[in-house]
């Protein structure tokens, strides 16, 4: 016979463990699997925590079933394992069964055991909607390739086929399609058409699950009203844009009212205090007018953002969670930036002088919005005349 299957409830252990935003091979520590089957739990549910509808609470758990073996093994009959547990006698004494075949005339019950046969007996897999109609799969696959949305798919079917119910899916049952090996319908290549390009789905976490947030930071909600119009000098996006493996990085950071980039050198790590010196050394001989706010996201990266402020005289505010289009300019930027640091790449070969020719090179591309004028003169002319809020006129 061979090696029993691990009990499901070790999975999803293992999975409320990544959720909660642990990285795979702490998650396998904490759940006591090898780094190999966590790697294989990951693999095969592309990313995506198994449903939990098999997890009913009337259904006995992996934890209650070793409680179980404690007790029986301790001698307790099936009325005193029932009052211990807070289970009715006839649930404990079905468990019971699951017992094997006696070994050398006597029973034995074991969790692991037991709760492969319960796992193995609750598989009754439903065929996924995308599996049976071929109709609705075959529009999914060919917006999907035309780089639409699960959510713009799903909202576009309900308007394109009316009063049809058979051409409806959820953005979620699109996701799962494509990312959850055997659930049959979509191929997992079309998976790049999705914007984030990821071969494994990135587990969601709940607001209250998120972990490591930066102590004393000021959300841009609280953020004057005047960056947003642009009209206004010295305020500032950044980010990081990583390399293979997100072993390297560079720091972006641009001015929001003219474009002008500058590059931060991060050679040996992208931790806090690496940020914060490179910003401190770009920035803090900017001229007063230059140096008014800076929007960054949560990245731990920022968790120096104080000594940052306190240096350079920046008001930082951070963007909410999964919302990059908060700052907009910087994500613009990175986009170009990339046709110099493509994906994928080793940063940490590129030094100070080459970051310095790519930042030149940015600032020397005309902008339509600054009327066909480069950054780099736009910054020439801002700095040339005295500063009169509420604008700055760029052109004449």
């Amino acid at each position: 016979m061979g090696r029993p299957r691990l009990p499901r409830e070790l999975e999803y252990r293992f999975w409320e463990v990544i959720r909660a935003g642990e990285l795979m091979e702490a998650a396998a520590e904490r759940v006591g699997v090898s780094w190999a089957v966590a790697k294989r739990w990951f693999r095969d549910h592309g990313g995506v925590m198994p449903p939990v509808s098999s997890r009913s609470g009337s259904r006995l758990s992996f934890r209650e079933r070793e409680e179980i073996a404690c007790l029986r093994a301790g001698g307790l009959g099936v009325r005193g394992i029932a009052r211990q547990l807070g289970r009715d006698p006839s649930t404990i004494s079905r468990e019971l069964r699951r017992t094997p075949a006696p070994t050398r005339g006597r029973r034995v019950y074991r969790a692991s055991v037991a709760q492969a046969d319960a796992d193995h007996k609750a598989r009754r897999p439903k065929p996924a909607k995308l599996a049976i109609n071929l109709r609705l799969r075959h529009e999914v696959q060919a917006r999907l390739c035309q780089n639409h949305s699960p959510e713009q798919i799903s909202a576009r079917l309900v308007q394109d086929f009316g009063d049809d119910e058979e051409m409806r899916v959820s953005p979620e049952t699109i996701y799962r399609s494509i990312y959850v090996q055997g659930r049959g319908g979509l191929r997992r290549e079309l998976a790049q058409h999705l914007r984030t390009g990821r071969v494994h789905r990135k587990p969601h976490r709940r607001a209250a699950e998120r972990r490591g947030r930066i102590p004393g930071m000021v959300n841009i909600s609280e953020r004057p009203p005047e960056v947003e119009d642009r009209a206004v000098p010295g305020h500032w996006e950044g980010d990081l844009i990583l390399g293979a493996g997100g072993n390297s990085a560079i720091g972006t950071v641009v001015e929001r009212m003219i474009g002008f980039v500058l590059l931060l050198h991060l050679p040996t790590d992208h931790g806090a205090l690496a940020v914060q010196e490179a910003i401190i050394a770009k920035m803090a001989d900017l001229p007063e007018i230059l140096r008014q706010t800076l929007t960054w996201d949560q990245g731990s990266e920022m968790a120096s953002h104080a000594q940052i402020a306190a240096a350079t005289d920046l008001d930082i505010y951070f963007c909410d969670p999964h919302a990059p289009w908060q700052r907009g300019t910087n994500e613009n930027t990175n986009g170009l930036l990339r046709q110099y640091f493509p994906k994928g790449t080793d940063l940490s070969v590129h030094g100070p002088g080459y970051l310095d020719f790519v930042a030149a090179e940015m600032n020397n591309r005309p902008r339509k919005r600054l009327a066909w004028k480069t950054p780099a003169e736009a910054l020439d002319h801002l700095l040339s005349q005295p500063f009169n809020p509420p604008g700055v006129a760029l052109t004449g």
